[in-house]
């Protein structure tokens, strides 16, 4: 009797996982609050910074420092993605060096490259 009590106090909800996250939805570019093409194209774009912390409901990736394949100097990044539309004003990427920020025309071309890699991403996907 116990049971049956207990089981008529618990609300009825569906279960889920953190796997229905990721499944196909009816707007399928979104992880989140975000774009998931931009957010997977930062996360490809800049793999060889070590990823310290990422939350895909506020749309924040932080990352330590780390080298470019061929570069000398290291950077950090900080980026945002706050919007769910595939725009370049979805976008915002603070670059960081171990002497202060990066160079506009830096950021620039990471966004230009984050960017890039997004488009491609949902190519590949409207293919399938």
């Amino acid at each position: 009797i116990m049971d049956e009590v207990l089981e008529e106090r618990r609300p009825n909800r569906a279960q889920s996982t953190l796997f229905d996250f990721f499944r196909n939805r009816d707007d399928a570019g979104q992880v989140g609050a975000v774009n998931k093409y931009i957010w997977n194209a930062a996360l490809e774009t800049l793999d060889f910074l070590p990823v310290q912390s990422v939350d895909p409901f506020t749309g924040v990736i932080t990352t330590g420092y780390g080298t470019p394949p061929g570069g000398g100097r290291a950077y950090r990044a900080t980026i945002l993605v706050n919007d769910p539309a595939l725009d370049a004003r979805s976008l915002n990427v603070a670059l960081m060096t171990r002497s202060g920020p990066a160079s506009a025309a830096t950021v620039r071309a990471v966004e230009d490259a984050i960017l890039t890699r997004a488009r491609q991403l949902r190519q590949q996907d409207s293919r399938f």
